[in-house]
């Protein structure tokens, strides 16, 4: 009876263990370039569920006053509704410039 009770008590355990999220997304790809010294570097992924992000970088104008850092990248996913968004976005000596439709554009409503 006692071994009954343990081995139920076991089974109860191991069910209510967390279980793999089926929902968890792998990299199926990736990229990494990085920069050495002052050279542009690049990088990359993308993941089981469709996400993917880009990004690229430069210094600028290296050893003027007018040296700065570009970044260009982009970055794609889907809600849990099914909806597609793209972001692409700039940084540099202008600040952070991001574009995509699902953002809100000037004088738009």
């Amino acid at each position: 009876m006692k071994m009954l009770l343990v081995l139920a008590a076991v089974a109860a355990l191991a069910a209510a263990a967390p279980q793999a999220d089926p929902r968890q997304a792998t990299i199926v790809e990736e990229v990494n370039e990085p920069s050495i010294g002052v050279g542009p570097w690049k990088w990359s992924f993308r993941t089981s569920d469709g996400v993917s992000r880009s990004e690229e970088g430069v210094l600028v104008d290296a050893g003027t006053e007018n040296e700065h850092i570009e970044v260009r990248g982009t970055a794609s996913w889907t809600d849990a509704n099914g909806n597609a968004y793209t972001l692409t976005y700039t940084a540099n000596q202008d600040g952070f410039q991001p574009q995509g439709a699902h953002l809100p554009q000037p004088g738009r409503k």
